[in-house]
């Protein structure tokens, strides 16, 4: 009888674990209560990382909680395998905070051994398309030139998306144009009213990167005005505005290149302007010779309509931009 019941005792044991499941905490290997699983702290699946990597981390890596990347609701959140892949060797290896082991299989820090264009392609597996459709055969992917070398990923705070802080991140490279920017004459851009993406587009494959297809049309969503079609058109113009102006800053007035005449006379030869009076003042330095009508030395005091004329009672005046 007492063995009988031995039996039914262990057969209802075997069926409880059977329908019931195994206890949510199991017995460890030296008797103890193994832990719990980890829990995701962030992003969907981040558990695996997360163990090791946590606020004090520097960089500060869960702020990406922060950002676009870290709202779980939105279903295209990526987890941290899906930028560095599974990185299962540095999972192995690299120890609890202490920093050594391999890297991840793909790492965008200074020191990353991934190529420029492996780095890239785990941005682009999800942003390729639209304003960035065209990034490879850009200025910038062609020099070597990353995502993250501008991007913060796990910032709160993407310097480079911000309007007062983008041109920070730009002019880490462009210190040319960094120089332009603080010069007299200027675009708005250093006192944060307008940026440098204004009139670029970083993403993009044309050779000057604007925002429109040429300098030109760029230029044109601003200033309409210069837009034309002129009866009487100066070709400088209608070719390229940075003919004559530099758009980043300049010394002259107008962001202009050098002030006339100067500038003009770059192109236009002096000796066949029209002559003024001997006894007025004029520019021998440049052609030799004391007709040169630059009284003022200001070719704009009289070509007031330099961009383009729509003069129709006088032909001359017309094509000469005069007033």
């Amino acid at each position: 009888m007492n063995r009988l019941r031995v039996i039914v005792a262990a057969v209802g044991l075997c069926a409880g674990l059977l329908i019931g499941g195994a206890p949510a905490v199991a017995a460890d290997a030296k008797g103890g209560e193994a832990k719990p699983p980890a829990k995701d702290l962030v992003l969907r699946g981040d558990a695996k990382c997360t163990s090791c990597h946590d606020e004090a981390d520097a960089p500060e890596q869960l702020a990406i909680g922060k950002t676009k990347h870290g709202t779980r609701a939105d279903q295209r959140t990526p987890s941290c395998t899906n930028c560095h892949g599974d990185s299962v060797k540095h999972e192995k290896e690299a120890g609890r905070g202490s920093g050594k082991g391999p890297a991840p299989d793909v790492a965008f820090g200074k020191k990353s051994k991934n190529t420029a264009e492996e780095r890239n392609q785990q941005c682009l597996n999800c942003h390729q398309g639209g304003k960035r459709i065209h990034w490879q055969s850009g200025v910038h992917a062609n020099r070597d030139v990353t995502c993250a070398s501008c991007h913060k990923i796990h910032d709160g705070h993407d310097k480079v998306r911000g309007k007062d802080t983008q041109t920070e991140v730009c002019f880490t490279c462009h210190k040319e144009q960094r120089n332009q920017a603080t010069r007299p004459s200027h675009h708005p851009v250093i006192e944060g009213k307008m940026t440098c993406s204004s009139c670029h587009d970083v993403h993009s494959d044309n050779p000057k990167m604007m925002v429109r297809g040429s300098t030109n049309d760029t230029c044109y969503t601003c200033h309409m005005e210069k837009r034309g079609p002129f009866v009487h058109s100066h070709q400088p113009v209608t070719e390229d505005c940075g003919i004559c102006h530099n758009p980043h800053g300049t010394t002259a007035a107008n962001l202009l290149k050098s002030r006339p005449p100067f500038l003009c006379q770059s192109c236009h030869d002096g000796s066949g302007h029209h002559g003024q009076s001997a006894a007025l003042p004029a520019n021998r330095a440049a052609i030799g010779t004391s007709t040169l009508g630059t009284v003022a030395r200001g070719c704009l005091n009289c070509h007031t309509n330099i961009h383009g004329s729509n003069s129709t009672q006088d032909a001359t005046a017309g094509t000469r931009f005069t007033r």
